[in-house]
């Protein structure tokens, strides 16, 4: 494989090559922890523990990172040890956007993916900004992955 400007060459179906796009990348925004920081001020003045738990919640949000290409979903999480998990984006089979009203005022959204994948069968990227345009272009990369690869969903009634 060559690199071109940090774009990696693929193969697609008729063996041409195409680039390998990165669609969206980013980690979750931190006003999803807002409940959960209001929480930690009790807990600090009378325990002195809320600051720790705070501080490990706001780096456990800003390592849990997302990358979304053209051909698969990266997701890594850890703050010590880090995990990582892909998803083709040939096997989502359902996509959905969650705007819960308390994300919604500050623009945010849910982004919640169905798959077939055995270890992550719904994968949900929390707290993204723009999201029916990232669910948008992330359907038209599913819709192009699919006919690449030849897949194909039938449902048994």
């Amino acid at each position: 494989m060559q690199h071109l400007n940090s774009n990696e060459l693929i193969l697609d179906k008729n063996t041409n090559s195409s680039i390998k796009e990165v669609i969206w990348q980013g980690n979750p925004s931190q006003w999803n922890n807002l409940y959960f920081y209001i929480i930690c001020i009790p807990l600090t003045l009378a325990f002195g523990l809320g600051i720790l738990l705070a501080v490990w919640r706001y780096l456990s949000t800003q390592t849990h990172l997302y990358k979304i290409d053209n051909q698969r979903i990266i997701e890594k999480e850890g703050v010590f040890s880090v995990v990582t998990h892909e998803t083709e984006l040939f096997r989502i089979r359902d996509l959905k956007i969650e705007e819960p009203f308390f994300i919604r005022i500050f623009g945010l959204s849910n982004i919640v993916l169905d798959t077939t994948d055995k270890s992550h069968p719904i994968l949900t990227i929390k707290g993204v900004k723009n999201g029916d345009d990232i669910k948008e272009s992330l359907r038209e990369s599913i819709e192009k992955q699919r006919y690449i690869k030849g897949v194909r969903e039938i449902d048994y009634n």
